[in-house]
């Protein structure tokens, strides 16, 4: 596999300033509050793009299948940024790094409102995919720094805070739809909200000095067979997560004919739900357990989609897009815990071979459905990845390292 994480190679060893060491416990909030809002940042930008993806087809008279290979350009610019960014967040500074690409990831974000013509829109797409990764490194890295000065794991606040963003994404675009806003004021408008977030919390970022040296290892390598399996379930949960980012808007205008403003009623719900999840999962699977929480995700994942095909109408699509929002939002964290103690191999070479095959099914997902309605229709391309929930039910129970 080839190795795609850079964080896992200097997760936890990094030199900090004594200031750090002996800060209160006030300043320290502060600083993992700074760390959040950079997190919100992130997503909120992310699903301020994905809110006005129905727009943007539509005023490019884009179809199915074309949007399904421009969507392709984002995921593509992540892996294309991906060799590199962790090396830049290790020589720069994840605070360095992340203000910067930060910084970029808005102004990409305002250049696709301004896209006249399909190649202009995957060219934005691509930089706003290059830029995306090298911020998801650097704030992760930050997050990793912030953990370690807690002693104490907060993570997954971290990550509930990114999709807390996307929900928050979806209300401002709501608003936004129903003021008659175009989408480059609409992200306009946004990027002044991040511009602000960014001028008052960047200077407590953590400022740390990275003393592990990174070890050369072959670029290819046989991986353990426990770890692909996982990788598949995170490439099934993935492929449907990608999907409702991107296509969840499109189907409720041209499939569900939700009215004016309604249109991103499904991505909200979804939002909603996914955020709602992470911040309950680890509580759900100390009580359950891991094997019937991510049994239970992935029949969610697969009822959701298969509801909103055969009834194809606001309120049950509604419900159904919070049900796959549920689903997914557990499968991934645990499947990447699950890898990490893996008996066989040591922690960093199981993430990347987890989080290599999971990567994929957001890379390919939103594609496919494009190319699969081309064909046929939108409706059908759902039902295809609603079938990604029943496999990632019966690989759960068949992989003795989920207990």
């Amino acid at each position: 596999m080839i190795d795609l994480n850079f964080i896992s190679r200097f997760r936890t060893k990094a030199k900090f300033k004594k200031t750090y060491k002996d800060a209160k416990i006030s300043y320290l909030k502060r600083t993992r509050w700074a760390v959040s809002m950079f997190y919100f940042a992130m997503g909120l930008c992310f699903a301020t793009w994905a809110s006005r993806i129905p727009d943007i087809k539509t005023a490019l008279q884009l179809s199915e299948g074309d949007l399904g290979s421009i969507l392709f350009a984002l995921p593509l610019g992540q892996l294309v940024a991906m060799p590199f960014s962790g090396k830049l967040v290790t020589r720069f500074g994840s605070h360095r790094i992340l203000i910067a690409s930060l910084l970029f990831y808005v102004l990409c974000l305002t250049n696709l409102g301004l896209a006249a013509q399909a190649w202009q829109l995957s060219l934005g797409l691509f930089l706003f995919g290059i830029f995306g990764n090298l911020s998801n490194i650097a704030v992760n890295t930050q997050g990793v720094y912030t953990e370690v000065l807690f002693k104490k794991t907060i993570m997954s606040s971290f990550h509930g805070m990114w999709s807390f963003a996307g929900f928050t994404g979806a209300l401002v675009g709501l608003g936004m739809l129903a003021l008659e806003l175009n989408p480059y004021q609409h992200f306009l408008i946004v990027a002044g909200i991040v511009l602000l977030m960014i001028a008052f919390n960047y200077k407590f970022l953590i400022k740390a000095k990275e003393t592990v040296k990174t070890e050369k290892k072959k670029l290819f390598s046989k991986p353990d067979s426990a770890l692909i399996w996982l990788g598949i379930i995170g490439f099934c949960c993935m492929a449907s997560e990608g999907v409702m980012f991107d296509w969840s808007g499109v189907y409720f205008k041209d499939v569900i004919k939700a009215p004016g403003p309604l249109v991103i009623l499904g991505y909200t719900s979804f939002m909603i739900m996914m955020a709602g999840g992470r911040f309950l999962g680890d509580g759900l699977i100390h009580k359950f357990g891991r094997k019937t929480v991510l049994q239970i995700s992935g029949i969610m994942i697969s009822a959701g989609l298969f509801t909103a095909v055969f009834f194809p109408f606001v309120i049950p699509a509604t419900i159904a897009f919070m049900f796959v929002g549920l689903g997914v939002s557990t499968i991934v964290p645990t499947v990447y815990s699950v890898a990490g103690k893996n008996p066989n191999v040591s922690p960093s070479v199981a993430l990347t071979t987890v989080s290599s095959v999971s990567f994929l099914g957001f890379l390919m997902g939103p594609p496919i459905i494009g190319y699969i309605a081309e064909l046929s229709s939108l409706r059908f391309s759902f039902a295809f990845i609603g079938i990604f929930g029943i496999f990632i039910a019966i690989m759960v129970s068949r992989i003795k390292a989920i207990e």
